[in-house]
């Protein structure tokens, strides 16, 4: 024996030898939590090192504007901004491409570049091949993505209408920019590389294209150090007035930096609700263990208390269990939460367009997570270690005082119904230890609420996709104009071969006020006569749209606290800018961003203008939508175009491998809580029932009888578990809703029966496999050795 190792520490080493069954179930509910912390916050690690990395390598801006056409001397104006640090202005505009084997358009922003391709802000990561030759316009770099999806090489060309007119774009680089990590085209819900790509041309071949010559229509500044971002965004609303701006804004608004920001978010929201799960009921098992392990270790108690051993020594050896329990599960933890971590970093370079997804492992990530689970093993174990502490010597030398044993109030009700034997075994045990049978019934609840409460995402999923393609955006194409247009547009698209039904709108820039709250959206003009694009209310039933006044999204009420019934000022960003007071006359639920709507004749008023609109909302029919793309590409006017079948499409292809790993993932780590609460409980009841079930297999009871006695627990155990833990399901489901709603998009809270019975049926397996391991106890009972032993 090694002699430095003390008495106690022995005790320690040889009594979690024989628990190791029980101190490795409790280790794999631990593995799992600090596995899933360790995941969510090296995810965040890794998405904002990528993320700082390429922004301060290329030179992503602090605030971006836009204009009609902007003089370019006003460039010099804007410098002088006080805190304005750097100024890049530029031409932009969206147009159709027509690529060959596609049913339907595609979309492109072009973007200009300077004469020598290095823009001063929001710089062009050049993968391959060089910048356009200013003397040669039809020369492009292509967002990397795209020529990707399509196969494309350098020299390619690519078919772009502009102005109406299809020119042939040749593919000299390929690249990428940090203002579009996250490529979301008009209308779309996901990056859609087939869909949607960036083309920078050289600046003179956009001025040519779209009669820009010494103008800019879009700018982007970087701040100085210390500079206010809102004196900047107002110096510069206020220069580009006269000229048509939709409003400056900051980069915490740029669409593709919020969408990154809206991800670490809802990481961290799993980071702050799921772990503690996982280490409560490991907190409980760890209790329920030292429990039952401390009352059969009373003698030894009192005999380490004999020799000399005091209450601070007693104690912190039974905290020392506590943590032996814990500790393989956190290393476990540390590695699978590392694997977790390494595979979302993986998913996330498929969504998000970094040159190098920088995988990084924040060192505070296994502090806290380790920590965490210290503490709870901790917690776990102060109640039983200080009861330990506590007992006498001379009381600890002397048995336990026996049970008493009295009828209840349910014994005596199921004296009235006729039970077999070991039927009536199994209700007097449960009855007898209320607070044990409750720790797992609440342990295997919690492995149902964690199993609702996560998987109802992709009811979730399903609820948002049915919301916004059939009932909110019921339309097959949404068509956006170049500019507002005059309603004549709205007739030319009718007659487009295939357009069954057409529903026009209008939006525009506005910031609206509530009080000392403000926020910069869109303000919504929609036909109330059409189908296509409609409203619904909190009940999920369609609403009018209001004659006067205007509707708020229920995000965009929350943001600027305002209610039915509230005024709100209407700031509109464009055109002659006026400002007035409106009511709000209704709220929408709306899943995506944060519009407010308004009917599109009451919005012309507003802007003093009749029968102008931004775009059009189309029923097609499904045989004529080849015509019908083929007719659009040949529109002059229009900017984009989004058919909904190919963003469904798009959709599904994205998310059904994220969908199957994160399913994987929470129902083994939901199957582990179940599997480790019915073992331990399990092992608990088979100790401490040794030699009762020993005495009823020498008195005949066979095997069967004598396994049923002890599974018949647990499973009425887990049968009153699982309504209680599909109730914590769906209030851990609004948790995790609320925490994960962001500006862009809001999760609804709907949970599909199906998915309770797929948590149920997780649970119910893992809790008969955890059994049946314990059942191979029962049949390997040695009966002379366990009738000799000691209580």
């Amino acid at each position: 024996m090694v002699s430095w190792i003390s008495a106690l520490d022995r005790k320690l080493l040889r009594d979690l030898f024989h628990m190791r069954g029980q101190g490795l179930a409790v280790g794999a509910i631990v593995a799992c939590g600090v596995a899933i912390m360790v995941m969510a916050l090296g995810a965040i690690s890794s998405l904002e090192l990528s993320r700082d990395t390429y922004y301060d390598r290329y030179r992503f801006a602090d605030v971006f504007s836009n204009a009609k056409r902007a003089p370019e001397r006003l460039a010099s104006e804007i410098a002088d901004i006080e805190g304005v640090r750097t100024v890049e202005t530029r031409i932009s505009r969206m147009v159709t491409l027509d690529i060959e084997g596609m049913r339907e358009p595609a979309n492109a922003q072009l973007v200009s570049l300077p004469e020598n391709g290095v823009p001063r802000l929001n710089g062009v990561l050049l993968y391959s091949g060089r910048f356009p030759d200013p003397s040669r316009p039809d020369e492009a770099v292509v967002s990397k993505a795209f020529v990707d999806a399509h196969g494309f090489t350098l020299g390619s060309n690519v078919r772009a209408i502009i102005n109406g007119r299809a020119r042939d774009l040749e593919i000299v680089g390929i690249g990428d920019s940090p203002e579009h990590v996250y490529m979301l085209g008009p209308s779309g819900l996901l990056p859609d590389e087939k869909r949607f790509a960036v083309f920078w041309l050289s600046r003179r071949a956009l001025e040519a294209a779209f009669d820009l010559d010494g103008a800019f229509n879009n700018v982007s500044v970087s701040l100085s150090p210390g500079a206010n971002p809102q004196g900047v965004i107002d110096g510069l609303d206020a220069l580009l007035a006269p000229y048509g701006t939709g409003g400056a804004y900051g980069a915490e608004d740029q669409l593709s930096n919020a969408f990154i920001e809206s991800e670490m978010q809802q990481l961290a929201s799993i980071a702050a609700i799921i772990p503690p799960i996982f280490l409560i009921v490991s907190a409980l098992l760890i209790n329920a263990i030292l429990a039952r392990l401390i009352a059969t270790e009373r003698q030894q108690i009192g005999l380490l208390k004999a020799f000399g051993f005091d209450q601070r020594e007693i104690a912190w050896h039974y905290v020392k269990m506590a943590l032996g329990m814990v500790v393989g599960g956190i290393l476990v933890g540390f590695v699978l939460g590392a694997a977790l971590a390494r595979l979302m970093t993986n998913l996330y370079a498929n969504s998000f367009r970094f040159p190098d997804m920088i995988f990084r492992l924040d060192p505070s990530a296994f502090v806290i997570g380790g920590g965490s689970a210290a503490i709870a093993a901790i917690v776990g174990a102060i109640a039983s270690a200080r009861s330990a502490a506590n007992l006498a010597p001379a009381e600890a030398m002397s048995p336990a005082p026996p049970t008493v044993y009295s009828k209840g109030v349910l014994q005596r009700a199921f004296a009235r119904i006729h039970f077999d034997e070991p039927t009536r075994m199994i209700l007097r045990h449960v009855t007898r230890w209320p607070i044990r049978a409750g720790v797992t019934v609440v342990g295997v609840a919690a492995a149902q609420a964690l199993l609702v409460g996560t998987l109802f995402a992709f009811d979730a999923i399903d609820e948002l996709l049915e919301q916004h393609f059939n009932r909110t955006d019921a339309y097959d194409a949404a068509i956006n104009f170049v500019e507002p247009m005059n309603y004549s547009a709205v007739r030319e698209i009718e007659r487009l071969p295939g357009v069954l039904s057409v529903q026009p709108n209008r939006d525009v820039s506005i910031r609206i006020r509530h009080g000392q709250l403000d926020e910069r959206v869109w303000l919504v003009g929609v036909d109330p006569t059409g189908r296509q694009r409609r409203l619904l209310d909190d009940n999920q039933r369609f609403m009018d749209m209001p004659e006067h006044g205007l509707a708020l999204s229920s995000q965009l009420a929350s943001m600027v606290i305002a209610g039915v019934g509230d005024r709100v000022t209407l700031e509109v960003l464009e055109g002659e800018r006026p400002v007035l007071d409106a009511p709000v006359t209704g709220i929408v639920n709306e899943a995506m961003g944060w519009p407010a709507f308004m009917d599109v004749d009451a919005l012309g008023d507003l802007l003093g203008e009749s029968d102008v609109v931004s775009g059009v909302y189309a029923m097609i029919d499904p045989d004529k939508e080849a015509a019908f793309s083929e007719a659009v590409l040949a529109r002059p006017g229009i900017a984009s175009v989004a058919l909904q079948r190919a963003s469904i499409e798009s959709f599904n292809e994205t998310m059904e491998e994220n969908i199957n790993i994160m399913m994987t993932i929470y129902a083994l780590s939901g199957g582990a809580i179940a599997a480790a609460v019915v073992y331990n409980a399990a092992r608990i009841s088979l100790t401490e029932r040794g030699r009762e079930l020993a005495s009823l297999r020498v008195l005949g009871f066979t095997e069967g009888e004598v396994s049923y006695i002890l599974i018949g627990e647990l499973g009425l155990l887990v049968f009153l578990a699982l309504p209680l833990g599909g109730l914590l399901g769906m209030g851990l489901a609004y948790l995790v809703a609320s925490s994960m709603a962001t500006e862009l998009f809001r999760i609804p809270v709907t949970i599909d029966p199906s998915t309770h019975g797929m948590a149920a049926t997780i649970v119910v397996v893992s809790s008969i496999a955890a059994a049946l391991f314990v059942r191979q106890r029962v049949k390997t009972l040695d009966l002379i050795a366990v009738l000799k032993t000691r209580e």
